[in-house]
């Protein structure tokens, strides 16, 4: 059994390398090796499961040891073999105890034993630091109790199968030597080659037959009908309940309103009216102060916008002009559209009737609300008498119970004065020892507050006198001459006053040159302010023949609005129609100055 020790854990290391490779969870691993394992003993399985399944639990440990060491001792060692030297440092450390010492020295022969013995040494040299290095992983109470305690327990024998070992590999390498094997010539042969077979014709697979797709896949589920019948409910529902909260006032009690706001309200109401203008058919044109011309002072940009403006206009307009000249299309629709929109303009009397129609039906429904709201003030009003009733009923039970409630507390305290005596007496003994020892405390303190501040003020002068003697002055003269050259045998070499006067004549002609650009940028700019002045002009040329043009099609379109009016004003049903309107909003004034009253006499009550 200790020879297959060796043999379980080379399974071990090919395994480890297999997981580090791959991308692979711990549990997916273990499951995989589970299943190739299934011809092996339990047993000899869960070793080496054991083995890999620690050495990833405690790879933070292991990576330390195994980092250092090829760091120091084993530079001239290969990468590969990184997952015997784990291996062995998971069983030294985690699992010796259990294993024993003779299968871990059947597992040291099993592999290459030369580097397994320069790691132990390693390992076992440097123990102290390893364990530093652990203590900032973990804990040190724990790490000195489960990890290094046992270690340097099993050190000696160790150490001594360590020696034994080394000697084994002195011995081997004095009467083994390794045979060279010599080269075996060998005759050519002539012969000819056997001409190649034909290959065998591969087999075609044969095709499985598929299953055929279900009907179920091209029908519409049932829980989508049940869904789409869902919506449908919940969207009538919606539109019932959207309905009956349109047409029925809110149930709850409508607060009355003070007589002030309900004056502010009617001020704003009469405000809006006197703006509306119900006669009118189209709109008054803009206010008078945009029709006054006023100067407007235009940026370059605006000023150059506005003659492009100008310019498409004008040449649209020759380009209507050329097209008349060519023989282009005669006003004659334009006209017959115009006769049409006037016989429409005729219909105006029937549209001012529909207009005082619907004004009217809201005034109508305005009074049905007004009555369905003192309705539901009449409930509310009831609904409060009975609530307050209720709390009248519900305060006095109340007061009952706080009175049966402060007797009982009044017996209780009663009984609780003896024993708030004594604690008294207690915490006034024990508050005069407290002081006592204050008292002790802060006198040390103050003492060693004073010795300290000594201390520091001795500390203090030392480090000002020192300041004192470094900030005295060094004498350090130097005489400098700036017509001299440093010396220093270049070609363009030259003194600080020659390369003064250098700079001083580039200054100046530099300041030439910027006077220069200043001058020339001046020039542009005043070319280019007169051209802006004169496209100014063009514009306002061009603004005033259209304020002309624009001028006269208002005053062709108000003779035409005061003809439009005068024809409404004739009109028999709208005037009936505007007295019907009267009467209703007579009523509904009415109607406020009656609950404006009740208001009042409610106040003064």
């Amino acid at each position: 059994m200790a020879q297959g020790y060796g043999q379980l854990a080379k399974e071990a290391i090919v395994l480890l390398d297999k997981f580090r490779a791959g991308r692979q969870s711990l549990d997916d691993f273990v499951e995989d090796v589970v299943k190739d394992l299934q011809n092996m003993e339990s047993e000899h399985r869960n070793f080496i499961l054991d083995i890999v399944s620690g050495c990833t639990e405690h790879k933070k440990l292991l990576d330390v040891v195994i980092n250092a060491f090829y760091d120091r001792d084993g530079r001239w060692l290969s990468r590969g073999d990184r997952s015997q030297f784990v291996i062995i440092c998971y069983l030294v450390t985690f699992a010796l105890d259990d294993l024993g010492l003779q299968p871990f020295s059947s597992i040291v022969q099993s592999l290459d034993t030369k580097k397994i013995l320069t790691f132990l040494s390693f390992f076992f040299s440097n123990l102290m630091w390893i364990r530093e290095e652990w203590n900032n992983i973990y804990d040190d109470a724990f790490v000195e109790k489960h990890w290094i305690g046992p270690l340097l327990r099993w050190r000696p024998e160790i150490e001594r199968l360590m020696d034994q070992a080394a000697v084994k590999l002195s011995q081997g390498g004095h009467f083994k030597k390794v045979l060279i094997k010599t080269t075996e010539p060998q005759e050519f042969s002539f012969t000819k080659p056997k001409p190649r077979p034909l290959p065998m014709p591969e087999l075609i697979p044969l095709q499985e037959k598929y299953k055929p797709v279900p009907s179920s896949i091209y029908r519409t589920p049932k829980e989508m009908h049940l869904i789409e019948k869902s919506k449908q409910k919940n969207h009538q529902k919606a539109e019932e309940l959207l309905l009956e909260a349109n047409l029925c006032q809110f149930r709850c009690g409508n607060p009355q309103k003070s007589e002030h706001t309900k004056r502010v309200i009617l001020q704003i109401e009469e405000d809006l009216n006197s703006k509306l203008k119900f006669n009118s058919f189209h709109s008054s044109g803009p206010p008078p102060n945009l029709t006054k011309s006023s100067s407007i002072k235009l940026n370059n940009a605006a000023i150059l916008r506005t003659k492009a403006l100008c310019d498409r206009q004008v040449k649209e307009e020759l380009h209507r002009i050329e097209q008349l000249m060519q023989g282009g299309r005669e006003p004659s629709a334009f006209l017959q559209w115009q006769r049409e929109m006037l016989e429409k303009d005729s219909q105006l009397p029937q549209i001012e009737c529909r207009h005082l129609e619907a004004r009217i039906s809201e005034k109508k429904v305005a009074l049905i609300r007004h009555q369905l709201t003192e309705c539901n003030q009449k409930a509310a009003q009831l609904k409060k008498e009975e609530t307050a009733q209720v709390m009248k009923r519900y305060a006095e039970k109340r007061l009952q119970e706080e009175k049966a409630m402060r007797d009982w507390v009044q017996q209780v305290a009663e009984g609780h004065k003896n024993s708030k005596v004594a604690k008294e007496k207690i915490q006034k003994l024990k508050q005069s020892i407290v002081k006592e020892v204050s008292e002790q405390s802060r006198e040390l303190l103050h003492q060693a507050l004073e010795e300290a501040q000594a201390e520091m003020s001795r500390k203090f002068k030392l480090i000002h006198e020192i300041h004192s003697i470094e900030s005295l002055p060094h004498p350090r003269l130097k005489n400098f001459d700036e017509t001299e050259t440093a010396g220093h045998e270049l070609l363009d070499e030259m003194s600080l006053a020659e390369l003064k006067e250098r700079l001083a004549i580039l200054r100046e002609a530099q300041q030439a040159e910027r006077e220069e650009k200043r001058r020339n940028i001046k020039e542009e700019k005043q070319k280019k302010k007169q051209q802006l002045l004169e496209e100014v002009d063009a514009i306002d040329l061009h603004r005033k023949a259209l304020a002309q043009a624009t001028a006269i099609r208002k005053e062709g379109k108000k003779a035409r609005l005061e003809l439009f009016q005068q024809v409404v004003a004739q009109d028999e049903t709208v005037l009936a129609l505007r007295k019907k309107l009267e009467e209703i909003t007579q009523e509904c004034q009415k109607l406020k100055e009656a609950e404006n009253s009740k208001t009042r006499n409610s106040k003064h009550q």
